[in-house]
Order: structure tokens, then C-alpha cells, then sequence
């Protein structure tokens, strides 16, 4: 059965560049979103979590989306962050994504506040019901505080066609396992952990929204080709070269090591917005330590 959207199998949850003075650099964000699409990137999602979407105005997030989207030229699909903990906000968010042309819209379960899963299920069927796009929902418990389970997952799945996949960062394979079971086949699953991709892919994930593609985008195309392909030991065999970069990427807070990761590599500067702060020299120094073992390996 086709899928109900084809996002691809590697999205990268993409980072804003910034200058010195924190004021997002439009041609570095031109650069990087080319980069990307050219080392392994299927989609882009933008302006979310590591996007720094939080600290992000509207008028920005406006001239971001422009700005990747003429990068991309119809190269790759482009994702919006539209999620809200505010119900209305989150409508409002999407309606705005449509209007902008996005391919696909990301919208995360309402954190804080912690609704139950019926709020869940409400939230999600207000936000499908406002626009006619293709919406991921995101479960992430870490930062949510609440975990969407497998049945409103599939309650969610069976009702709205539009609602197309979920990005889900738990460390639970019953969940997946549930989640597959109990969803449309034509639903896709990704994973929101760079680490937890191969585990979930064997359980029927379709591949995964990722942070660490900004550096081996390339090698976790390569994984996830290799396990489709049959080439399981080869699949397993870079997921184990991989391990230590997913691990040591979020030593600090997403995005933090992230960028500096990308300024190790010359791509870009790794200036972050407060609250966030950047790497000290000993934070770098160890994580440039694992990065180069990884590129020698």
C-alpha cells in the first residue's frame, strides 16, 4: 500500500544560523539547507526544536521558510514547525504553514500544560481539520511531560487522512511495535532519535527526523538504504560507527553541540540564542574528539 505521504526516509531537523549579534544569517541558512539536501537529506523541517523555533519572531520564521524554500528549489520537501501548546495558536500556526506553500507541517503533542489523551486527541483533530496539508504529529515525553499512546496515535490515524505520520522520541519499542500494529499501513512512524533509527526501522519505521544528518547525513542514508536493501550487517555496522556522535550531540541542550559540530566543520558559526549558551572549549574539545574518530574510523 503507498504511503499516505512520502516524506522520504532522512528529514533533518535543521538548524537557524546565527551571526555574533544572534540575528539569523539568511545566506548561511541558504548554504546549509543546499548542503543538506546534497549529503543525504530527503526534507527539511524548519524552525523547529532545533531550529531554535522557540526564540524565533514570526517575521523571521516567515523569511526562513522563504529563504529554504528557494534553496530547495522542489529538491527536497520542506517541513514547518507549526506546534503550539495553545490549541488555537497551533491552528493559527498551520493555517499560516498552508498559506506559505510548506509541503508538510510538524505539530508536537502540548507541552506543559500536559493534556490528557482525549486533549490529545481533540488538539490534533483541530489542527487536521484547519488545513488540508500533510501533518506529522510529534510525541517527545522529555519535553512534553505527557506520553501520546499507540491508541490515540491510531485513533488520530484512522480518522484524518491528512494526518500522515508521527515523529516519535521515546526510547520504547513496545510503543512502535503497538503503534504498527494498531495504525493504518499507510501511516508512517519516524524516529525522533538519531540512536533509536535502526532499532525502530526493524519494527517498521519508515526512517527518521534527525539532528545528527547535519554532520553524517550521507552515513545514516547509507544505514537506512543498507537495511531496506537486506544489507543488514552493513546497516548495523554504521548505526555502531554512528552511536557515539548520536550519544555525545546532545551532551548539552539541541542544538547546541550540534552547531558547534557544524562550525568544527567550517559550515557555519555555532552562536545560539539565550537560554541557550554555546559549548565551553573542554565541552568542544571532547566532542570534536569523537567526531574526528568517527571521520578516521
Amino acid at each position: 500500500m503507498a504511503l499516505r505521504y512520502d516524506a522520504g526516509e532522512v528529514i533533518t531537523a535543521m538548524v537557524t544560523p546565527f551571526n555574533s549579534k544572534r540575528e539569523i544569517d539568511y545566506n548561511k541558512a541558504e548554504e546549509l539547507a543546499r548542503y543538506l539536501i546534497s549529503h543525504g537529506s530527503d526534507a527539511l523541517l524548519v524552525a523547529g526544536t532545533t531550529g531554535e523555533g522557540p526564540t524565533l519572531t514570526h517575521e523571521e520564521e516567515f523569511e526562513l521558510l522563504s529563504t529554504i524554500k528557494r534553496a530547495v528549489a522542489n529538491k527536497a520537501k520542506v517541513i514547518m514547525n507549526a506546534g503550539s501548546n495553545s490549541t488555537e495558536t497551533a491552528v493559527l500556526s498551520a493555517k499560516w504553514a498552508q498559506k506559505e506553500g510548506v509541503d508538510a507541517i510538524l505539530s508536537v503533542v502540548p507541552y506543559y500544560n500536559k493534556p490528557s489523551q482525549k486533549g490529545m486527541i481533540e488538539h490534533f483533530s483541530a489542527v487536521a481539520e484547519s488545513v488540508d496539508l500533510p501533518v506529522i504529529i510529534y510525541n517527545i515525553p522529555g519535553r512534553t511531560g505527557v506520553n501520546m499512546l499507540p491508541e490515540t496515535v491510531a485513533a488520530l490515524a484512522e480518522k484524518y487522512e491528512n494526518i500522515v505520520a508521527v515523529k516519535q522520541s521515546y526510547a520504547d519499542m513496545d510503543m512502535i511495535t503497538e503503534m504498527k500494529i494498531c495504525c493504518p499501513e499507510n501511516f508512517s512512524v519516524y524516529s525522533g532519535d538519531d540512536s533509536l533509527t535502526l532499532p525502530m526501522m526493524s519494527l517498521g519505521a519508515r526512517g527518521v527526523i534527525s539532528v545528527a544528518s547535519h554532520i553524517f547525513g550521507s552515513e545514516i542514508k547509507s544505514m537506512i538504504r543498507n537495511y531496506k536493501t537486506g544489507e543488514f550487517l552493513a546497516a548495523v555496522n554504521m548505526h555502531k560507527k554512528l552511536y557515539p556522535v548520536f550519544r555525545k550531540l546532545f551532551m548539552a541542550p539541541n542544538p547546541v553541540p550540534v552547531k558547534a559540530a557544524l562550525a568544527h566543520k567550517g559550515i557555519m558559526e555555532d552562536f545560539v540564542r539565550r537560554p541557550l549558551v554555546e559549548l565551553t572549549q573542554i565541552e568542544k574539545k571532547d566532542l570534536f574528539m569523537v567526531i574526528d574518530e568517527v571521520n578516521n574510523d
